[in-house]
């Protein structure tokens, strides 16, 4: 009967080890940026111009896009993070967090029960940029919400 309590006890010792699933990878060519992908996240294939790719959270939880581009509309990026922000604004999102240097943008909206988290940072080569799109269910905030930071922090140009 001892055996029972001490085996429970080992699983939820070794419960925290599973919680720590390893991050994945991805790299993007193309643009020459790369990210690391939080655990649970699948991959739905490189988009068909190579310009990045969706992760999907369970099922459909959560929703992660990966993307390059180059300035072709705007004139570089700070003109570029701001039509996008802009987008998002008229699209309905009200702002929560928003900061921007000449080099990165990032802003927190949320909408209809949806919460968004976006990225994006200046490549390296100056003619483009590098963009995340995180968004997911506020009921699933306490599951994903700490993935943003180390998510963030990990997108990288590779071109430097």
């Amino acid at each position: 009967m001892r055996t029972i309590p001490a085996l429970l006890a080992a699983l939820l010792l070794a419960a925290p080890a599973f919680a720590q699933a390893p991050w994945g990878y991805y790299a993007n060519a193309r643009y020459g940026y790369e990210l690391d992908i939080p655990p649970g996240f699948e991959g739905q294939g490189e988009s068909q111009n190579g310009d990045g790719e969706v992760f999907l959270f369970d099922g459909r939880v959560g929703k992660l896009t990966a993307w390059g581009g180059n300035f072709v509309a705007e004139p570089d990026f700070e003109a570029e993070a701001n039509a996008r922000f802009a987008s998002d604004t008229n699209d309905g999102w009200g702002v929560l967090a928003q900061s921007a240097t000449p080099s990165w943008a990032t802003w927190s909206a949320s909408k209809s029960g949806r919460v968004l988290q976006h990225h994006m940072i200046q490549l390296c080569d100056g003619a483009g940029y590098a963009a995340i799109r995180l968004e997911y269910a506020q009921v699933d905030r306490p599951r994903l919400d700490a993935l943003v930071e180390p998510l963030i922090v990990s997108l990288k140009s590779t071109a430097c």
